[in-house]
């Protein structure tokens, strides 16, 4: 569960990043993808999101925008939000504070957003309040594990159904090692959320 759905302790280390989206009436729920745009993942999303007329929020690395422009206008014109999750997918362990910076500056070049969400879902504090001047901080309250090669299609599912509630944000990834179990488990997900009743929206 630590890593499903972080727990309170360590939601608290970044104390005004948003983790959920809390409501009072609205079942709703907000899908975001990490690590695009790359063209062996990103269209399929697009296309399986589209069928479903959803909308999601991309956390997208810079240097993959900056190879695959077609791919970001396209998410941009199909109505989806766009999150800056650095230019090289840098993790905050290993750069300075100027570096993680200058970084994620490079990667706001092209895709001009106030949204970030740092790479493996975690940086120095330092970076985070640095950071938050400058950008709303997204962070989950859902990760699906796509990305692991322990996790099949089913077991992908089972954690969405699992642990999403009202006001979740629910992380997958359009990377090469989540693609081919998303291709089975993404209709899947989107198909219950609306069994359930829940509206998707993206990050404002």
């Amino acid at each position: 569960m630590f890593i499903e759905q972080p727990p309170v302790l360590f939601r608290n280390l970044y104390p005004r990043a948003l983790w959920r989206i809390r409501q009072e009436a609205e079942k709703t729920i907000y899908i975001t993808f990490d690590d695009g745009p790359i063209p062996e993942a990103t269209p399929f999303i697009l296309d399986t999101l589209k069928r479903y007329n959803i909308k999601a929020t991309f956390f997208m690395v810079g240097d993959n925008a900056r190879r695959y422009p077609e791919l970001l206008e396209r998410v941009r014109a199909e109505g989806h939000r766009i999150g800056n999750h650095t230019f090289h997918h840098f993790s905050g362990a290993r750069h300075t504070i100027r570096k993680y910076m200058a970084d994620t500056a490079l990667a706001n070049e092209y895709l001009r957003t106030d949204l970030f969400r740092p790479p493996h879902g975690w940086m120095r504090p330092t970076q985070y309040y640095a950071m938050r001047n400058k950008y709303k901080i997204v962070m989950w309250d859902v990760v699906t594990r796509d990305y692991s090669k322990h996790i099949d299609a089913p077991d992908i599912v089972r954690i969405v159904k699992k642990y999403t509630r009202p006001g979740s944000i629910i992380t997958f990834h359009d990377s090469l090692k989540s693609i081919e179990k998303l291709r089975i488990a993404l209709p899947e997900c989107l198909e219950w959320f609306i069994t359930e009743g829940y509206q998707m929206k993206i990050i404002e």
